[in-house]
């Protein structure tokens, strides 16, 4: 049985943090709704109560039941999830009178204490709320402070648990990892046996016991999620996984070929479909990108299902989705009201009346990548940079013509190749270039022209959520523009996005 520990969400933007740290301690861990706690057997090594957009002096607070933790598993409350175990259990918690959001220091740091171990005095925190502890029951013990939070962090003598009022899980807690490896490994005993290689193996043990000799059949799409999925069942069930390629017309440049090409060298049981005609010719007209989103998933779902016909007695639908998804979906702020549009397989499972198998929905982004390199999957999929389900199709602002794809295709090809010349493309998290409604004057030789705009489009980040845009050398960004404007006919005009996520999004649309 898998050693986990369980993080109770409380709707903090930083919950995802917390688990992404905790494993990368490899250390297996589980996030679940405070009101939604699944039962607590021995895998569960320790619980980790997270921080909240809400007062515990609310009159809605948001209240776990833990009746089968405090006490019995080894707990940590981190800023709401302390301000709970101090204000519930006999304490008092009150509106801050001093800023406590930001860094800070520890003045105080009780060293015996196993939670604070390798903790240094003096050691930057981050601070984030609102309220303060100002008073905590009689048998709780404080075992670090900052010169404005006496009660930075405590103990509940008699029973291992715990409460901070900084967050550890941020960079801007400079020990943060320290005091999340006390917990995990010193307090709760985890071993530390999580790993890519132990993930495969376990995974294509769970999928080989699940499906047996059924068929699946799985859509690919080009990027790491779906390409890893499809190499871990394919490990698993070998033939018996069928997986479909739609060349939607609105790829990369020579991408479907090439893709196409890596797959059957990778021994996938894999069909390319040329449904490029069937696309665009739906897609002639339609300027609004919502509606643009909803045509392509709803003719990628026909397309999809045509294919998946000629395969016989198919019972499972594999898909590529990753731990944010599933999170979001069962989210403290209750179900998400509408399934992300762009999701290339939204509505397949309804529509074809197949089983879900879902290989990768316990993992973040980053260990899907893990793993994949771990399965020895090339580096050209495995660092690949995320492609939006819906393609070139809200890279075109305004309608979507076939010379138009044309056009923007040859744009990004030669920005994409160019970041890859100049070992500039694994820096960066996400590049494309948009091609703009409006027109320009120029002047090429002697002559006006009137012709078509494009921005370019580089993001850094970790994991989607948040991005900054990338500080690509000025010489590169020129050398770029003068290739666009002189190798693309139709193009007089190059200009460079520097908006950050938020209040942007990376995709224009």
């Amino acid at each position: 049985m898998q050693e986990k520990i369980l993080i109770l969400d409380f709707g903090s933007q930083y919950t995802q943090l917390i688990a992404r740290r905790v494993r990368e301690l490899n250390v297996y861990c589980e996030i679940h709704p405070y009101n939604k706690i699944p039962i607590i057997d021995q895998s569960t090594k320790g619980v980790i109560l997270s921080g909240s957009p809400f007062s515990v002096r609310d009159e809605n607070a948001l209240i776990p039941d833990l009746s089968e933790i405090k006490g019995k598993k080894s707990l940590l409350g981190v800023c709401y999830g302390a301000q709970f175990l101090a204000h519930n259990y006999g304490g008092e918690v009150l509106p801050s009178d001093t800023r406590e959001y930001g860094r800070a220091n520890l003045a105080f740091v009780d060293h015996s204490n196993e939670l604070m171990w390798e903790m240094e005095e003096n050691s930057q925190v981050w601070m984030s709320h609102g309220d303060t502890i100002a008073r905590i029951p009689e048998n709780y013990k404080i075992i670090a402070s900052t010169a404005d939070v006496k009660i930075g962090a405590f103990k509940i003598e008699g029973e291992p648990s715990y409460g901070i009022q900084f967050h550890p899980e941020v960079y801007h807690t400079v020990q943060g990892k320290t005091l999340l490896k006390n917990f995990v490994v010193d307090i709760c005993g985890c071993s530390q046996d999580w790993t890519p290689d132990s993930f495969i193996e376990t995974t294509v043990k769970e999928l080989q016991d699940k499906l047996g000799n059924d068929k699946v059949v799985l859509g690919l799409s080009g990027g790491v999620d779906s390409s890893v999925a499809a190499v871990l069942l394919h490990k698993a069930i070998g033939k018996n996984l069928h997986c479909i390629f739609v060349d939607n017309g609105l790829l990369r440049k020579n991408e479907f070929e090439l893709v196409l090409e890596s797959y059957l060298h990778m021994g996938l049981n894999v069909v390319g479909v040329d449904a490029k005609d069937r696309f665009l010719d739906e897609l002639e007209g339609i300027s609004d990108p919502e509606t643009k989103r909803k045509t392509i998933g709803r003719v990628f779902i026909e397309v999809f299902d045509d294919e998946a016909h000629k395969i016989q007695d198919v019972k499972w639908l594999a898909q590529g989705t990753i731990y944010p998804d599933v999170i979001e979906s069962i989210s403290v702020k209750g179900p998400s009201a509408t399934i992300k549009s762009h999701h290339n397989v939204g509505g397949l499972p309804d529509y074809m009346k197949l089983k879900i198998v879902e290989p990768l929905n316990l993992l973040f982004k980053d260990e899907v990548r893990r793993v994949g390199t771990a399965l020895k999957i090339h580096d050209t999929i495995i660092g690949r940079h995320p492609f939006p389900g819906p393609g070139l199709a809200i890279r075109i602002l305004g309608d979507i013509t076939r010379k138009k794809v044309t056009l923007l295709q040859e744009a990004d090809y030669i920005f994409i190749k160019a970041l890859k010349d100049h070992n500039l493309y694994d820096q960066v998290w996400q590049a494309g270039v948009m091609l703009l409604p409006v027109q320009s004057v120029g002047v090429m030789g002697d002559e006006r022209t009137y012709e078509n705009v494009v921005a370019l489009r580089a993001v850094g980040s970790t994991d989607g959520m948040t991005a900054d845009w990338s500080h690509l050398p000025y010489e590169f960004l020129a050398k770029v523009s003068n290739d666009i404007i002189n190798k693309v006919r139709g193009i007089n005009r190059v200009v460079y996005d520097i908006s950050s996520k938020p209040p942007a999004t990376i995709e224009w649309e």
